[in-house]
C-alpha cells in the first residue's frame, strides 16, 4: 500500500491507510472515523472550537445545492485545468464534500490526492463520494504534508494560506483559486439587500507566487423549488448576517433567477 500524501502530525513521516486507521512508519495511529474514513490531524491549539468547521446544516445544504448541478460549469472548468496541469500529487485544501474533489480525480486518473477541511460533517460526505482520495480534519494554516510533496494545489472559496501552500508545492507547482466573480448571486442579493454591491475582483497579490492565467466562468440560473433556494441561502455566508426579515422575503419565493459568477487564477510557485 503507497504512503497518503498527508503526514504524521507528531513526526512528520507519511501515513499509510487501511481499512480502520492511518499509521505512520513510527507506530503513530490516528483511527478511521466510522462514517466517511477520514482521520483527525487537528493541533489542538488550532481547533477554536469544539467542532471547528461548517455545521451539519450548511454542509447538507451544500450537498443538495451542488447536487443539483447548478454549479456545473465551474466543475468541469476546474477538472479541466487541473487535467491540463498533469499532476502527480494534489492537495484539495478546503475540499468540503468533495464535489469538485471527484471531478479532479476523475480527470487524473492514477494520481494521489489529499483533502483537507475542518468539518468532519463536510467529510464524512468526502470520503463516501471520493473513495479514491485520502481525507483529513486540519488547518489550511498547518497542512500535515512535507514540504515540496504536491504538484497542484486546489483552493475553492477557502481561507487563503499562501505561506503553506508556497511550503508544500514542488517548485514550479501550481495553486488553482476559485473566488466569486463581481456579480456572484445577484439575483439573491437583490432581494436579500435594498443596495446590492459587488464582489471585488482583484487579481491577489501572493507571496511566493506569480498569477500566470485567469479564467471567467459565468451563467444565468433559474431556481423553480423553494427548497433549492434555501439550499442555496444556507450555504453561504449571507446565512448567518442577512437580517431576518430580509431572509424571510427570500425564503417566500418559489422562482429566483440569478447569475453566478466564478474567477479562477492559477498562480504558479516562483
Amino acid at each position: 500500500m503507497n504512503p497518503s500524501l498527508l503526514c504524521c502530525p507528531v513526526c512528520g513521516k507519511p501515513l499509510t491507510f487501511d481499512d480502520k486507521s492511518a499509521r505512520c512508519p513510527k507506530g503513530h495511529s490516528f483511527d478511521r472515523a466510522a462514517r466517511g474514513g477520514y482521520i483527525h490531524l487537528l493541533r489542538q491549539h488550532r481547533r477554536g472550537s469544539a467542532d471547528p468547521g461548517d455545521s451539519a446544516e450548511m454542509c447538507q445544504a451544500r450537498t443538495r445545492f451542488l447536487s443539483g448541478g447548478w454549479y456545473a460549469p465551474l466543475r468541469a472548468q476546474v477538472a479541466a485545468l487541473a487535467g491540463a496541469c498533469s499532476p502527480a500529487d494534489v492537495l484539495d485544501a478546503g475540499c468540503g464534500e468533495g464535489w469538485y474533489t471527484q471531478a479532479v480525480l476523475d480527470a487524473l486518473p492514477g494520481a494521489r490526492l489529499a483533502g483537507i477541511d475542518l468539518s468532519r460533517y463536510a467529510l464524512r460526505h468526502a470520503g463516501r463520494t471520493c473513495p479514491g482520495a485520502d481525507f483529513a480534519i486540519a488547518s489550511l494554516f498547518d497542512l500535515p504534508l512535507a514540504d515540496q510533496s504536491v504538484d497542484l494545489v486546489l483552493h475553492l472559496f477557502a481561507p487563503m494560506c499562501a505561506p503553506e501552500f508556497a511550503r508544500v508545492l514542488r517548485p514550479g507547482g501550481t495553486l488553482l483559486t476559485v473566488t466569486p466573480g463581481a456579480r456572484h448571486l445577484w439575483g439573491m442579493k437583490e432581494v436579500l439587500y435594498e443596495r446590492p454591491y459587488e464582489n471585488p475582483t482583484a487579481v491577489r497579490e501572493l507571496s511566493g507566487f506569480s498569477c500566470v492565467r485567469e479564467i471567467r466562468v459565468e451563467d444565468m440560473i433559474t431556481l423553480t423549488d423553494s427548497a433549492d433556494i434555501a439550499a442555496l441561502y444556507h450555504m453561504t455566508p449571507y446565512a448567518w448576517k442577512t437580517p431576518r426579515q430580509a431572509a424571510e422575503r427570500l425564503l417566500h419565493l418559489d422562482t429566483l433567477t440569478t447569475e453566478i459568477a466564478f474567477q479562477i487564477h492559477l498562480y504558479r510557485k516562483n
